[in-house]
């Protein structure tokens, strides 16, 4: 289960090739959660500022976002409820509106001290924002430009469930910085914080570890994950079967008052309504249906990656039905 981290771990050396291999990046830094692996980015980019002799850095983040609940990870969060009761706050945060590259660019020209910018490919949390397709590439063209790490943040963006292996592979970029944890393990804690190229080598012996990071019995899950995922191409799966279950929850949902519209990509899927529906979990759970509910009005389903045409069909009947229904009587 454990072993020292001053011994070889043959299969946390094994996982850490595999990853590069299939994200193309160079080093892995394994921790044991999602926050974890951003606390390391968030310290990659601080350290990165500080070897440019810039005092107080700062990592530009974007409103509705979520990166996790230790203090500098929610002060990076973009939900106030989150933070609410956790002040003073980290500094070294600045906060520009999601999917909008022009905010970017007036934070570069009016802030100093940016060193990287944190972004989710999709935002999970805030309700299955996916930004316009020149986004991410902007994005990548600024942090060229002034000498920013890119750091993206894809917990659950990643490993398969947009369509590619991991969703910055939509676009003809590499980030600087990817952080993964969730379906890395497969419900065994894991966190990964892979870097590339000028991010790679900032970390020196001493400058962040951790006791269980990287254990053999986490590394023997993700290795597991990540060969059924290759294998099987696993994010091909996730983009038809995504598709089909889009568009038929499209089919059942149209006209009816109070549904707005469905935002997906691949096997994330955001159902945007009118109004608060929290009550909706409850609701399909009684119906067997395990839905989460972000942002108070978006339906957000992340089905595993293996789900079966039957269940498709199932959780459109039922889940547009149940949609329908409580429309329908709330109105």
């Amino acid at each position: 289960v454990h072993t020292s981290n001053l011994y070889g771990i043959a299969h946390q050396q094994e996982l850490g090739e595999k990853l590069v291999e299939l994200s193309g990046m160079e080093k892995v830094f394994f921790a044991n959660s999602g926050a974890e692996a951003n606390e390391a980015a968030i310290k990659l980019a601080r350290l990165h500022g500080h070897k440019q002799g810039i005092d107080n850095p700062v990592i530009l983040v974007m409103e509705e976002s979520f990166h996790g609940r230790t203090l500098a990870t929610l002060t990076a969060t973009g939900n106030r409820k989150v933070q609410a009761g956790f002040e003073p706050l980290v500094q070294g945060f600045a906060r520009v509106p999601y999917g909008d590259l022009d905010a970017l660019k007036t934070a570069a020209d009016n802030l100093k001290g940016i060193v990287a910018v944190l972004v989710e490919p999709v935002q999970g949390e805030g309700g299955i924002n996916i930004p316009p397709d020149g986004y991410l590439p902007g994005i990548r063209e600024l942090c060229d430009r002034h000498n920013w790490l890119m750091m993206l943040d894809e917990i659950q963006t990643g490993m398969g469930r947009t369509g590619k292996p991991f969703a910055f592979q939509h676009h003809e970029l590499t980030p600087d910085v990817m952080t993964l944890a969730k379906a890395l393990g497969n419900g065994v804690p894991i966190g990964a914080c892979l870097a590339n190229g000028k991010a790679a080598d900032l970390f020196a012996p001493g400058n962040h570890g951790s006791t269980f990071g990287g254990n053999p019995l986490a590394c023997a899950a993700g290795l597991a994950v990540v060969e059924q995922l290759t294998a099987n191409r696993l994010w091909e799966q996730a983009a038809s079967k995504g598709e089909a279950l889009a568009s038929g929850l499209a089919q059942k949902l149209d006209g009816v008052e109070g549904f707005v519209e469905i935002r997906s990509l691949g096997l994330m899927l955001g159902l945007q309504l009118d109004r608060p529906c929290a009550e909706l979990v409850g609701l399909a759970l009684e119906k067997g249906l395990l839905i989460n509910v972000t942002a108070d009005s978006v339906v957000r389903l992340l089905p595993p990656l293996i789900i079966s045409d039957e269940q498709i069909g199932q959780l459109t009947d039922e889940l547009s039905c149940l949609i329908t229904g409580f429309l329908e009587s709330a109105s």
